[in-house]
């Protein structure tokens, strides 16, 4: 009597492993069911746990569909794991990802283009209008929004009134002045205690995207009919600025690598640093005294676009319909609101943007309405193939710079790597 009892245990074990790894699917459809995966680097955890709860809420609403979704490690850990699975044919239903990854997985033939499905759903019009470049490549729609941001210089008021400065600065020529007036030798040793400002060092990514907004402010761009064009008026003006920053002793550099920790300007080390919204709620829990006002301008007013955006992997006709049905929820005002009200970002939806529940949100948290206001004026990082080479370059010489080189010089140096690289695609 041993061996079936033995037999029975493990074929009860075999059928609880399985139920476990299919998601229980008996308990919710049987095969009727399409069980979906998508992959996210959504970070910190706290965060996690609202999204997971969102996406519980769909899975109740829809017996015929169920999400699975997998936190795969941040950007740099799950890029590899995305590109192999992708070659592999192991890719998961849908992914959560910058949008810079675009033009690597069109060229890949990865995922499946959106603008038909979007053309004939009525919340294409309820997206934030300044969000289609980052979803247009060659004139199709390879993605949506998922969550957004933008650039700002977050400040300490208590610092401002004891330097005597009554007005936040607004061009560039007023935030050299007002970083002079904020570096301070507070006990007379010679030695400065308090900068204006901190610039990112380091040619990661982070501080490229801390950059940008000055390029775009001085009618700078990265591409010349698709191809890297560094070396033009607005890159070397908005690279001679933040040199004229460190020349002026008034700006302090981050550690290598580390531009966006904010030890510093917690500590009153610093009076400004740039960040994004996501912030606001950190530091309005940590109980200190800080302010938020629009990137300074050059010529015109500009950030730069932060977020992640999902995208629709090709699978069967039958898996990317249930995909698209997800989609369609993350679009929705019910689901931005939520996302926005817990994690710090901007709505994507216009309709949750002017909800009375998020507007009552921003009345008590002020500071986001910089960076609403900022949308109108916001610009998407390229979304091209070759992207990561152009930002690893253009990172090189902007910590050239940083590190005392000519902007012109490093901007050609770069340029000149780039059209090696162009070429020889």
């Amino acid at each position: 009597m041993l061996k079936p009892c033995l037999h029975w245990l493990s074929v009860t074990i075999l059928c609880f492993s399985l139920l476990i790894l299919s998601g229980c699917q008996a308990s919710t459809g049987g095969n009727n069911v399409i069980h979906l995966t998508l992959w996210h680097n959504m970070n910190p955890p706290p965060s996690r746990d609202v999204f997971q709860k969102l996406v519980d809420k769909f899975n109740q609403n829809h017996t015929d569909i169920q999400v699975e979704s997998l936190y795969t490690g941040q950007a740099d850990q799950q890029m590899p794991k995305i590109l192999t699975a992708v070659v592999g044919n192991a890719a998961p239903d849908m992914l959560w990802f910058g949008s810079q990854i675009t033009g690597k997985l069109v060229e890949l033939g990865a995922i499946k283009p959106l603008e038909d499905w979007l053309k004939s759903s009525p919340l294409k019009s309820e997206i934030v209008p300044s969000l289609f470049e980052e979803m247009v490549l060659d004139d199709r729609i390879w993605s949506i929004p998922f969550t957004t941001s933008n650039l700002a210089v977050f400040y300490r008021p208590s610092l401002f009134k004891a330097a005597g400065i009554t007005k936040v600065p607004e061009t560039w020529s007023e935030l050299r002045q007002v970083a002079k007036k904020l570096t301070l030798d507070k006990n007379g040793d010679r030695q400065i205690d308090q900068h204006g400002i901190m610039l990112p060092l380091g040619k990661g990514e982070w501080t490229v995207f801390s950059w940008l907004p000055f390029m775009f402010s001085a009618d700078g761009e990265l591409l010349k009919d698709d191809r890297p064009n560094l070396v033009n008026p607005g890159a070397i003006a908005a690279l001679q600025l933040w040199s004229d920053l460190l020349k002026d002793g008034s700006a302090m550099l981050s550690q290598p690598e580390r531009g966006y920790e904010e030890d510093a300007l917690i500590a009153g080390k610093i009076a400004m640093q740039i960040k994004g919204s996501w912030n606001v709620s950190f530091f309005d829990k940590l109980g200190i005294d800080f302010g938020v006002f629009p990137m300074p301008k050059a010529n015109k007013k500009a950030t730069i676009i932060g977020g992640a955006n999902m995208f629709v992997m090709k699978t069967t006709p039958e898996r990317e319909q249930a995909s698209l049905k997800f989609l369609e929820y993350v679009l929705s005002e019910e689901f931005q609101t939520e996302l926005s009200l817990k994690i710090g970002f901007l709505p994507i939806n216009i309709k949750s943007r002017n909800s009375k529940i998020y507007r009552e949100f921003v009345a008590k948290q002020p500071e986001m309405k910089v960076f609403l206001d900022q949308m109108n004026s916001a610009r998407s990082r390229p979304i091209i193939a070759g992207y990561t080479r152009l930002s690893e370059n253009l990172g090189r010489a902007i910590e050239e710079t940083l590190l005392g080189h000519s902007p012109k010089e490093a901007l050609q140096k770069a340029q000149d790597r780039l059209k090696l690289i162009w070429e020889t695609q």
